[in-house]
């Protein structure tokens, strides 16, 4: 239950804070929004303000307001905001969307988009700001390090380390009783107990318990010597100055965007060329089981998710994609090169035709999840019902 709170909870603030950068925006320049609603229609209720008073608002209102109209839907996934003439209607009126310049509606489209990378920019500064686990190779000399330890990267199938239970992510404690705390050291403290092929301890931390285990190494024809199959590095509690904090996130923030963007050209050319989809796509199921592996996982881990899910929201909504905010900026662009209008109900059936694409998309991501993370998702529903 804790699982799906958590997941509706992080979809919904990273959509509420792409339609306030929509709402924001369009006010800016003056368009009125005639709702703002959190979740999805059917309405529950909303509230708006009348000659100064709150008004109560039904399901059944669809009077026209003067002002913006705050509604709570029945759907807790996210929110929308609904601006005056944004479908093509109400071009008499100077505050309605259709009636601005195509730069003032390029703005108002892209600011949705703008609000997630900025979240995904504050998150990271923010982590920067209080210390975040991080990788100690390479950083800036203004960077302040605490609590360093040595984290497996990288476990290689059916080897030593594998089958002796070690796992990506556990921290190496010592070797045959000997601590480590840099990885020059474990490395060295490795071969000469791996050299001579017999079995040897080390301590390992797993999900916040200490394990001893035994491992026997052996011949690694791709180090060209013995070893138990395993890549290490230094981490520790990374933390900066305010202003670096801010530089360093949103340096991060966007290092992040191109490898995304690369990896959705990746997805787009095997979709389209090699009509199939990579393991590494995932959907909403995929999102699901994520966060259901993360949760327990502390604080930060939760808020790098939410971060890097926002950055991908962003990136994914600005494709040129009819539907989405990238393809309603090209149709902008298009109009002010043309210095004519496209006619509305041309827009109108280009999106609804993105739309079902994108539908389609998302229900051949959705059946990928389901057979990649089947498993996991009974795992997932028995433990909810108490099974």
């Amino acid at each position: 239950m804790l699982t799906i709170i958590i997941f509706l909870l992080i979809l919904s603030v990273l959509v509420l804070v792409h339609e306030l950068g929509h709402y924001f925006a369009a006010r800016a320049f003056g368009v009125k929004a005639d709702e703002f609603g959190y979740g999805f229609p059917p309405r529950l209720f909303g509230l708006v303000r009348v000659d100064g008073k709150w008004k109560f608002v039904s399901s059944r209102d669809n009077h026209a307001y003067k002002n913006t109209v705050w509604s709570l839907n029945w759907l807790p996934l996210g929110g929308f905001v609904r601006l005056k003439g944004e479908e093509g209607d109400g071009k008499d009126g100077t505050d309605s969307f259709v009636s601005k310049k195509p730069y003032k509606r390029l703005i108002i489209i892209a600011a949705g988009v703008a609000m997630n990378w900025l979240l995904t920019a504050c998150i990271f500064s923010g982590g920067f700001m209080f210390g975040v686990p991080a990788q100690l190779e390479s950083l800036p000399a203004d960077a302040r390090v605490r609590n360093e330890q040595v984290q497996m990267t990288d476990v290689m199938a059916s080897s030593p380390a594998e089958k002796a239970g070690i796992l990506p992510g556990d921290y190496l404690i010592s070797v045959q009783g000997q601590p480590v705390t840099k990885m020059a050291d474990a490395k060295d403290r490795l071969a000469e107990a791996s050299k001579n092929l017999k079995p040897y301890s080390v301590t390992v931390e797993q999900d916040g318990a200490r394990k001893d285990l035994f491992v026997t190494p052996v011949f690694l024809s791709e180090i060209q010597r013995p070893g138990i199959g395993i890549s290490m590095a230094d981490v520790g509690i990374v933390q900066f100055p305010f202003f670096q904090a801010i530089g360093q996130g949103f340096r991060v923030a966007w290092g992040y965007t191109e490898t995304i963007a690369v990896s959705l050209y990746g997805l787009v050319r095997d979709l389209f060329v090699q009509h199939r989809l990579t393991s590494e796509v995932s959907g909403p199921v995929g999102i699901a089981v994520v966060t259901y592996r993360i949760v327990h996982q502390g604080v930060w881990n939760i808020l790098q998710f939410t971060a890097l899910l926002s950055l991908n929201l962003a990136v994914i909504n600005f494709f040129p994609i009819p539907a989405l905010d990238g393809g309603r900026a090209v149709l902008i662009v298009m109009e002010w090169l043309r210095r004519k209008k496209i006619h509305p109900k041309f827009e109108a059936n280009l999106h609804r035709i993105g739309f079902a694409l994108l539908m389609i998309l998302i229900v051949l991501v959705t059946v990928h999840d389901v057979r990649q993370y089947g498993g996991v998702i009974v795992g997932g529903i028995r433990h909810i019902v108490g099974m």
